[in-house]
């Protein structure tokens, strides 16, 4: 058996992977849908952080700069999207930080999508979307560091 490691497996194991917060932000208690894209971003490859239920933006911006992360995936079912979405943007903002990734999902209305969009946050993926569009998304949009 060689010892020696091919040019893939180098190029693997130099391969950073992209590192996700999954989040629930509020009095949002319902966790079930984001606890199915932190198995299906992990299985496709991500490093995935799952923040637990009842966060503040400000707990989200802290986890988030403190685990390095590419991505903070936020998800929300109660309403309060355009509060709590903008202000972890506008919280990053503050702090000069412009490399990660926001990705919004929950029951997010068409009309609330656009709004979100112009404060940074992307996706804004509703109950439905596949997995495979949500992962494509992220691999496709992630910042560079």
């Amino acid at each position: 058996m060689s010892s020696a490691i091919t040019h893939q497996q180098e190029s693997d194991m130099t391969t950073k992977k992209i590192r996700v917060l999954v989040t629930k932000l509020g009095l949002d208690g319902h966790d079930r849908g984001a606890l199915v894209i932190c198995r299906a971003l992990r299985d496709a490859g991500m490093e995935v952080i799952y923040s637990g239920l009842f966060c503040t933006p400000e707990q989200i911006v802290k986890t988030a700069i403190e685990e390095d992360v590419d991505v903070v995936a936020m998800s929300l079912l109660n309403g309060a999207h355009l509060t709590l979405f903008p202000k972890v943007s506008r919280l990053f903002k503050e702090k000069n930080i412009d490399d990660i990734l926001l990705v919004g999902g929950g029951v997010i209305p068409e009309s609330d999508k656009k709004l979100l969009e112009k404060e940074g946050i992307t996706g804004n993926f509703g109950p439905g979307t596949s997995l495979r569009d949500i992962i494509n998304h992220i691999q496709n949009n992630v910042k560079k560091k």
